[in-house]
């Protein structure tokens, strides 16, 4: 056992940073849902739209690694996506077994107006929010995520540096 803030028999529900996350991740995407519901989109699926977007993934396998999805959860993402014309799946014609996707014309102009929604989104939720409180919640989310099993790895982002400190 590790030394740190919590002891087991003192920890409550609503006092636990587990608990805090959760409540933040689940304000952050029921504000997310409603900016991307007039694209037909949803939190979860803009994932998708942003990674295929940027080539950071360009199969369901690797979009599944990159968002810490099950291959069963991702194929169910991607019918849903491909049935709303946001993705199409193509046969790779150097191996016919691998699946490529594609962003189709409406993914891509989904892919345009994700930026300046999500944008909109962050803004809204870090009202009042100053400067340094920004880059100190940033850093310190970072920090907690490189304290992972795997250091952080693949989460998409690496500590921040702290405003006016230069990043390493």
């Amino acid at each position: 056992m590790t030394d740190g803030p919590y002891k087991a028999d003192e920890v409550e529900l609503t006092s636990s940073l587990g608990y805090y996350l959760t409540k933040a991740r689940n304000v952050l995407v029921e504000r997310t849902d409603r900016a991307v519901k007039p694209l037909g989109l949803t939190a979860q699926q803009i994932g998708v739209i942003l990674m295929l977007s940027s080539r950071r993934a360009s199969t369901p396998f690797e979009l599944s690694r990159a968002m810490s999805y099950d291959s069963g959860s991702m194929t169910r993402l991607l019918d849903r996506l491909e049935k709303k014309g946001f993705v199409v799946r193509m046969r790779s014609s150097d191996d016919r077994r691998m699946v490529k996707l594609e962003l189709t014309s409406q993914g891509r102009e989904a892919a345009r107006q994700l930026p300046n929604l999500g944008a909109s989104v962050l803004n809204d939720q870090l009202r009042g929010f100053t400067a340094e409180e920004h880059a100190t919640l940033i850093h310190l989310l970072a920090r907690f995520i490189a304290n992972g099993p795997e250091g952080g790895v693949d989460v998409g982002c690496g500590p921040a540096p702290l405003q006016g400190q230069p990043r390493r």
